[in-house]
């Protein structure tokens, strides 16, 4: 079916206007989203712009925190490093200062002002035989009872802010003393108060200087044993001297007494018959042997006192020997306990000739002969005995003197030639005699001295001399 064109035309004549109304809206909305649309894209790119200033701004804030923040990391880092080259100077001072401290011979106790221990070195260890940890932080009072350091002593010293000194003297179980000086040292600081114990053994010294005094009385014993000596040659001369004549003026075989008794008008052979009878020749043989051996104890006595200056020269070692034993025995009588003492004496023959100090040789051999008897009265030795061997060997002049005394134990015997070492009572002794003995044997004649004991065996000292090719 066909439409009207009529109606047709109606149609399109009527909707024209609101064709045009619709495009000109699609235009006009057209337009609105093309300005919203350039408005958006200016408005996101300046957004964008922003972002990315406010992006630049940031950036250069994160750099410059990370800047600041890397500073002052470096800061720390060189702080930290400071402290710990800080920390490790005084961890290496400290163990410097504690170095020095248990270096020392000395015993060191650091204390407070209470008495509680702070410091203990290593001296102080190995005497008291206490460790470090152990006496840190306990009372003086309780560790050592024994000690003669007592509180009030410490708190008068850091009272007064003076040292105070101590003398103190122990004996041990052979009754040997040992001389210690301590003193205590106050230390004040402005936090706290305390001493530094200090504790030094000076038995050495106590001894040199007792050693010193007795080097002065026997210096001015020795001269007046000097002057005795010599006034005692002069009635010893006049005695001997009178003893012979007295020999001779009654001697039949003299020409010159048979005439004198012939002018006189006496019988000399009744004489010289009742001089036997009453046993005179012997008594004046008697005075003539006491005075000569007296005389030769004089010399000998001379002799050993006048050689200061040390002279060399070929030495008679078998004379020397003997002269020294006379010597021995005048100078230490014997005991009635000790009269069945023998020394024995067995010579080489020959022996050659000795290149040495005459009186050091003989110092040596009193030193040895002297320890020798006062080891054999010291025992309850039924025969003592001394032996006294001289021999060459292997270019050597040998010399050993041997008893049959006690013997020495191990420990003794490797410390018998040290200064000032001695087994004998208190006053009894310096411990110098075999210490300079040693001395005079190896360094002035080069040669060596050894002893062969044991306990119950007695002792054999063995000198060995260089003989001169």
């Amino acid at each position: 079916m066909t439409a009207d064109p009529l109606i047709t035309g109606l149609s399109h004549s009527e909707s024209s206007p609101w064709m045009g109304i619709v495009v000109i809206l699609l235009l006009v909305l057209q337009t609105l989203l093309i300005i919203g649309l350039q408005r958006s894209r200016l408005s996101n790119k300046r957004a964008r712009k922003a972002l990315k200033e406010s992006q630049k701004e940031l950036e250069e804030k994160i750099l410059a925190r990370t800047e600041s923040l890397h500073t002052t990391n470096n800061l720390l880092i060189d702080e930290v490093a400071r402290h710990e080259q800080t920390g490790r100077q005084l961890r290496e001072t400290k163990l410097y200062l504690q170095s020095m401290i248990n270096s020392m011979p000395s015993i060191i106790i650091g204390v407070t002002a209470t008495g509680e221990v702070t410091h203990w070195n290593a001296a102080a260890e190995n005497t008291f035989e206490i460790f470090s940890n152990e006496a840190l932080g306990r009372k003086i009072i309780d560790l050592l009872p024994l000690f003669p350091v007592t509180l009030n002593a410490i708190k008068n010293s850091i009272r007064s802010g003076e040292p105070h000194t101590i003398q103190y003297t122990q004996s041990d179980e052979e009754e040997k003393r040992r001389y210690f000086e301590i003193t205590i040292y106050p230390l004040i600081s402005s936090t706290q108060q305390g001493a530094v114990i200090r504790v030094d053994d000076v038995t050495l010294k106590v001894t040199i200087e007792n050693l010193m005094i007795q080097n002065e009385k026997m210096y001015s014993l020795g001269e007046v044993a000097a002057g005795i000596a010599h006034e005692i040659n002069n009635p010893l001369s006049v005695i001997l001297q009178n003893v012979q004549n007295i020999a001779r003026r009654t001697d039949t075989n003299f020409p010159i007494n048979q005439t004198r008794a012939t002018e006189l008008g006496v019988d000399f052979p009744q004489i010289n018959t009742y001089l036997h009878a009453r046993e005179i020749p012997q008594m004046l043989d008697s005075i003539r042997e006491a005075g000569e051996r007296s005389a030769n104890i004089v010399r000998n006595m001379l002799e050993f006192s006048h050689n200061s200056q040390r002279k060399t020269s070929l030495v008679d070692i078998k004379h020397l020997i003997e002269q020294t034993i006379a010597l021995n025995r005048s100078s230490y009588p014997k005991p009635q306990s000790d009269q069945a003492l023998q020394i024995i004496t067995e010579f080489a023959d020959p022996l050659p000739p000795l290149h040495a100090s005459a009186p050091e040789l003989q110092q040596v051999l009193l030193n040895l002969l002297r320890n020798a008897k006062q080891a054999l009265a010291s025992s309850a030795i039924e025969q003592p005995c001394i032996w006294i061997r001289t021999y060459a060997q292997n270019h050597h002049l040998v010399i050993e003197v041997q008893d049959n005394g006690p013997g020495m134990i191990d420990t003794v015997r490797q410390h018998i030639f040290e200064p000032f070492f001695t087994t004998k009572e208190l006053g009894s002794g310096t411990g110098l005699g075999l210490s300079v003995s040693y001395f005079i044997i190896t360094e002035r004649h080069q040669g060596t001295i050894d002893v062969k004991t044991a306990p119950g065996k007695g002792s054999n000292f063995i000198i060995q001399l260089p003989l001169q090719s």
